[in-house]
């Protein structure tokens, strides 16, 4: 199996600072995943020679709604110096605005018409963004019953709905496994489903969002699906550490995730 990998800075090594994560990260060997870089030391960042796979793509406004998507392309026009710098491969967007702990700045629990439409126009604008400058946009699919509540069109489903049908190379799907475990299963037939429009997958075991091999998730099976289907991306790691926020922990968490992902 011939995967990337990487690892989420902000979710291990919490006891360290930010920068400090990322170079062991990339002394481990991985890739490094972001958020929100904003307030962030970007020449410091880049200065560690870590790669970048990913990183939040805006800082405001939704996606699919109506009212203030256009904030959603303006954010992201402020953050792509950012992702320049840092030779950031996908900048991430969601459905729609995530505030305090993740939940929706607006909740709503139906999606609509306009929804589906405002979301496929805004991806279509973010793509010719991100063919402007060289960068790739990834819709993440989100779980709404426990992380995300509130947010529409965030199932698996509906976020590979919309990337099929922008159909742009600069537009595609942040494949989440353990979001869509949460609230929809199923998760080799969907990663086969999506593999054409995935640009990036994140892992985390279910329940309680940990390295593989702590919970009901098998990622070697996953990784046996994915490597038929002939992806050869980058699989991120976006998960805390099960032993807690330690340098020790945080490693074993990293041997974990690459044993769960690389074939002898």
């Amino acid at each position: 199996m011939s995967f990337r990998l990487a690892v989420c800075a902000e979710m291990v090594y919490g006891d360290l600072p930010l920068l400090d994560r990322v170079r062991r990260i990339h002394e481990h060997g991985f890739e490094v995943e972001l958020w929100d870089t904003r307030g962030r030391d970007i020449r410091a960042l880049a200065a560690t020679g870590a790669t970048f796979s990913s990183m939040s793509g805006y800082f405001g406004g939704s996606v699919i709604d109506p009212a203030n998507a256009h904030e959603v392309l303006a954010s992201a026009e402020k953050l792509i110096p950012t992702a320049l710098e840092l030779g950031v491969e996908r900048m991430v967007v969601h459905p729609a605005e995530l505030g305090e702990g993740g939940r929706a700045v607006r909740p709503a629990y139906r999606s609509t018409g306009d929804m589906w439409l405002t979301g496929l126009r805004t991806l279509e604008r973010l793509g010719e963004l991100g063919a402007k400058h060289g960068v790739t946009f990834a819709l993440e699919n989100l779980n709404t019953i426990l992380d995300h509540p509130g947010i529409p069109l965030a199932r698996a489903k509906d976020t590979l709905a919309l990337v099929q049908s922008v159909n742009h190379p600069n537009v595609k799907m942040m494949l989440d496994l353990y979001h869509a475990q949460m609230g929809e299963g199923n998760l080799t037939e969907l990663v086969r489903a999506a593999q054409p429009f995935t640009g990036e997958i994140q892992v985390a075991d279910v329940p309680g969002r940990f390295e593989p091999g702590t919970g009901e998730i098998n990622y070697p099976a996953i990784a046996k699906a994915l490597d038929e289907s002939g992806f050869t991306g980058v699989i991120g790691l976006e998960a805390g550490a099960i032993g807690g926020p330690g340098i020790e922990a945080g490693d074993a968490a990293l041997a974990a995730f690459r044993a769960a992902f690389t074939r002898n």
